[in-house]
């Protein structure tokens, strides 16, 4: 199975999904756990590295939020360039990894998927339209559409609140995180998730969850 969770900060995907991964071991699997935000994957961090020592950080400014950073990206090319080597980052990561960890029947589940990547570079680069890219429909084409899909949300003020409780290191305004909180009201109207409220007790949204992924299989196991 692929099952993906997406939401706010501190909305709970976090205590979710080790339930799951729990579950899932317990049931004799082996998970596949995978942190995805475009332009913060493990192998994109590793670029980002190698192109900052050897340019001695003039092409990529250091990681965080920064004002070198807000400068450089500034400057159209470097904004292009960072987003286009993110889409294609993005592109091996759901259409080469996912895939093949499914073939080798393992479960994938998902801390944030690509909905969670468009929300983000809709609010830092709203010049860009990148949904209009190309490489962006490419890469809507190639990832795989879940078996369970999730969206806890929780009110602007709660997502402030378990962030500073969690010493979020780069936590986002409150003006960004009700924007971010519109845009995936707005998504959710796609269908993309089953939309839950991240204020309910954590074994309530465990039973929702379960039972939630619980019909995906029969569902699956029926069309096999």
């Amino acid at each position: 199975m692929l099952i993906v969770f997406s939401g706010l900060d501190g909305a709970g995907k976090s205590t979710q999904i080790e339930l799951i991964l729990d579950m899932l071991r317990t049931q004799g699997k082996a998970p596949v756990y995978l942190w995805v935000r475009g332009g913060y994957t493990p192998l994109f961090n590793v670029a980002k590295s190698l192109v900052r020592r050897l340019s001695g950080g003039r092409v990529v400014p250091p990681s965080g939020r920064s004002e070198a950073r807000s400068k450089a990206l500034q400057q159209p090319w470097k904004r292009r360039l960072w987003l286009l080597l993110a889409l294609l980052d993005l592109i091996f990561v759901y259409g080469i990894q996912v895939r093949w960890w499914r073939l080798r029947q393992r479960p994938v589940v998902c801390d944030r998927y690509i909905w969670d990547t468009l929300v983000d570079f809709r609010l830092n680069f709203p010049q860009e339209r990148v949904e209009r890219w190309w490489l962006w429909l490419l890469l809507q084409w190639v990832t795989p559409t879940p078996d369970a899909a999730f969206l806890l949300l929780i009110p602007v003020d709660e997502s402030l609140r378990r962030s500073k409780l969690k010493h979020e290191p780069f936590p986002d305004a409150p003006e960004v995180l009700a924007t971010r909180l519109a845009q995936y009201e707005a998504l959710a109207k796609q269908g993309h998730w089953q939309v839950l409220d991240g204020r309910l007790p954590i074994t309530t949204l465990q039973q929702m969850i379960q039972a939630q992924i619980g019909s995906s299989l029969k569902a699956a196991a029926r069309a096999d």
